[in-house]
């Protein structure tokens, strides 16, 4: 039913799907990350992109991941598919040679859960990057 794949955001076709499931989940407004850095997946129902989720380095975490989106399209949500991309950005972070991989969350308990369901654990960076009432997650990928 639903099919995750690793994708080339150097090609403008996937470059512009990213941008389109940006722009459809995070539709208040949140600024689109750079799609030309880390590596980036997106899951597909049957040839629609529903889902995405991107890594990239870490610049506040020494040989560290930052995973800096994963979203899922409203119709989707409920299958799974954030658990599925952060697992399939996590063996790609492993194989690349991070040791850990970070993240946060704002306001939002579906992700806070997801990642405690995936075993990080909050932590406070020595520079944290967000907003005062930001949530920061740390993995070790070891």
């Amino acid at each position: 039913m639903y099919r995750i794949c690793e994708v080339d955001a150097q090609d403008e076709e996937v470059a512009d799907s990213l941008a389109e499931l940006h722009r459809l989940i995070f539709c208040d407004g949140t600024r689109a990350p750079d799609f030309e850095q880390g590596h980036w997946w997106i899951a597909f129902y049957g040839a629609k992109p529903i889902a995405f989720a991107g890594v990239i380095p870490s610049t506040h975490v020494a040989n560290a991941g930052y995973l800096c989106r994963v979203g899922v399209a409203m119709p989707h949500c409920g299958h799974g598919l954030q658990v599925r991309l952060t697992r399939a950005l996590e063996a790609r972070a492993r194989r690349a040679g991070c040791k850990t991989i970070v993240s946060d969350t704002t306001d939002n308990i579906f992700s806070a859960n997801n990642f405690i369901r995936l075993g990080y654990r909050l932590f406070e960076p020595v520079s944290p990057w967000a907003w005062h009432h930001t949530l920061y997650w740390r993995k070790q990928l070891v």
